[in-house]
């Protein structure tokens, strides 16, 4: 029996070693614009955007093998978005506080977040969610990736007078994003193994083909960067700037406090609706809908935000792109050990990794999400004190672009009609006590 086998239980899993590579292979490639995105954000705060590369490579390959080896799922992790966000653009640029004593804020979050995992109460918050609320989480993030997925490529922008509107489908990229996006259906509908992966590099190829042509024109101002690689091995950037350099100095703790809760409520709900969400799709929920080995999934965030905070990034967190892998038949932790590897390669190999343009990689988020949405068929709308919560839970995620927000909404609503329509007996204390919270959240903001 091979190592693999051994440690992941592929046999067990219905599952081969070709087929984890390749979800592993799908995962990284939809989720390899935070080696970018993140240092690109962070770096506002007066970190060294190299250090920062290093940072997010390292901490997302820690994170994503604590997964493989705690859990055996095949969920793969890497700082946040939003909350890198909220590091950069709140805690330091808003609040005026140093990046080391934001990152000193991440590194109490995660202890925190070791110790709840440590004493079960993440995962009684996990188990406390109603069923019909972990199907709505998955379709709600699905859609939410899709979303994502469109807005990357320009197919969906920004607009003041309506929100949002359709992007200009003449554009090079949007026009790629909607062809790659076709071409990654045809080879889903026909079978193919690794569809998604092979969608992301039919559609980047097509990108190189254009601008050899003279198509796509190169304009780093407009966002429009290279897709040809100008190089392919690199050493890494040195770390030495960023990593150690946390400080409890300069914050009172009536702001400490309020900075790491920030954080602690963003990442909770935003790591239980992935876990839930991406579960579903996989059909990794048992009958009660609970997370078999959930406890090592959560210390694998947890470790991971504490050591990413050492090592200078903001906090890590389990990424919803983990569904594309799921989708292209990831079932254990080989696919995350597969990521993991695959993050570290790209220490070496980040002039390549980094030119993959966004556009490339919406057909797959396109697609994960289709797949995704493929569980409200299984939510009850005929009692809308189930449908409801479902509907708004889905709806929020979307439109308040945040998973934690639609669980605000949906938990809410659900606690509410339940308890005036008088069927208190499908409320368990947790999720009573979760409502009263997310409602303060909402008033106190």
């Amino acid at each position: 029996m091979s190592f693999f086998e051994k440690c992941f239980k592929l046999k067990e899993n219905n599952t081969t070693m070709k087929t984890e590579i390749t979800a592993g292979l799908t995962t990284f490639m939809t989720m390899a614009y935070i080696l970018v995105v993140n240092p690109s954000i962070m770096s506002a705060t007066g970190m060294d955007f190299g250090a920062l590369l290093t940072a997010t490579c390292i901490a997302s390959a820690l994170g994503t093998f604590f997964m493989a080896f705690f859990a055996n799922y095949p969920f793969a992790l890497a700082p946040g978005m939003g909350l890198n966000a909220y590091f950069t653009y709140t805690v330091v640029l808003q609040y005026g506080y140093g990046w080391e004593t934001a990152l000193a804020a991440v590194f109490v979050e995660g202890l925190i977040f070791i110790l709840l995992s440590a004493v079960n109460v993440r995962e009684a918050i996990f188990n406390a969610i109603p069923t019909n609320m972990k199907k709505a989480t998955s379709v709600g993030i699905g859609m939410f990736i899709a979303f994502i997925g469109l807005q990357n490529a320009g197919v969906i922008v920004g607009d003041p007078a309506t929100c949002v509107a359709l992007g200009d489908v003449k554009t090079v990229p949007v026009a790629l994003a909607l062809i790659g996006t076709v071409i990654t259906l045809i080879l889903v509908v026909r079978k193919v193994k690794g569809a998604l992966l092979l969608g992301i590099l039919a559609t980047w190829l097509l990108g190189i083909i254009c601008q050899l042509t003279g198509i796509y024109q190169v304009n780093p101002d407009a966002g429009a960067y290279s897709l040809i690689p100008m190089g392919i091995v690199s050493a890494p950037p040195s770390i030495l700037p960023i990593a150690g350099k946390l400080s409890f100095k300069g914050m009172n703790i009536s702001d400490f406090i309020v900075v790491v809760f920030a954080f602690l409520f963003v990442d909770l709900f935003d790591t239980l609706g992935t876990l839930i969400g991406v579960s579903t799709k996989a059909g990794f929920l048992d009958k009660d809908g609970k997370l078999p080995r959930i406890k090592g999934a959560l210390f694998a965030d947890a470790v991971a935000t504490t050591l990413g905070a050492c090592l200078g990034t903001s906090t890590v967190t389990t990424f919803v792109e983990s569904a594309s892998g799921v989708t292209d038949g990831g079932r254990t932790g080989m696919t995350a050990f597969t990521t993991g590897v695959l993050f570290l390669i790209a220490l070496l190999f980040s002039p390549v990794i980094t030119t993959i343009p966004s556009f490339a990689t919406t057909p797959a988020l396109i697609t994960v999400g289709l797949f995704m949405v493929e569980n409200v068929t299984e939510i009850d709308f005929s009692d809308y004190t189930e449908g409801f919560p479902a509907f708004i839970a889905i709806l929020m995620m979307v439109v308040a672009y945040s998973i934690s927000e639609g669980l605000v909404f949906g938990v809410i609503s659900y606690v509410l009609l339940k308890l005036f329509s008088k069927k208190t007996k499908d409320l368990n204390p947790v999720i009573i006590i979760i409502a009263i919270l997310f409602f303060l959240k909402l008033i106190l903001g």
